[in-house]
């Protein structure tokens, strides 16, 4: 009981100021921050129709026809990726013969259908570092 008449008569507190010992100051801040991507590119390149290239010297072809007449329609999927062209017949493809035997002559004849060409794949990694660095200056 004594306590508590003791407690009860007790002086009040007082709060003491808090003054700062600095004038002025400075602070810096460092961010670092690091990105690694990587990149993987898939290319198709598709022919979508047909090539037939024929070239030479004292040749012609027989019956006069210098093109495939049949044609074929032709269906193909890669990856997912769906396509659908009109090609010549490879078995149509008209007959050449020398125009005069015994005499020097040249050939050459290419048909290159429709479908993938080439499929280029690129991968890349791109590493990207940011800093940004902050400085606060205070005084009082």
């Amino acid at each position: 009981m004594i306590f508590l008449v003791l407690l009860l008569i007790a002086a009040p507190a007082a709060a003491i100021p808090v003054v700062p010992n600095f004038s002025s100051g400075s602070m810096t801040s460092r961010t670092t921050t690091r990105t690694k991507i990587n990149e993987v590119i898939n290319q198709y390149d598709f022919r979508t129709g047909y090539e037939l290239s024929v070239t030479g010297t004292n040749i012609k072809a027989i019956g006069g026809e210098i093109a495939p007449r049949n044609i074929v329609n032709t269906t193909n999927t890669v990856n997912g990726v769906s396509s659908k062209w009109t090609g010549l017949d490879p078995l149509d493809k008209p007959t050449w013969n020398i125009v005069n035997e015994g005499q020097t002559f040249q050939f050459t004849e290419t048909l290159q259908g429709p479908g993938l060409t080439t499929h280029t794949i690129i991968n890349r990694d791109h590493d990207m570092e940011s800093i940004t660095e902050t400085t606060s200056i205070f005084t009082q």
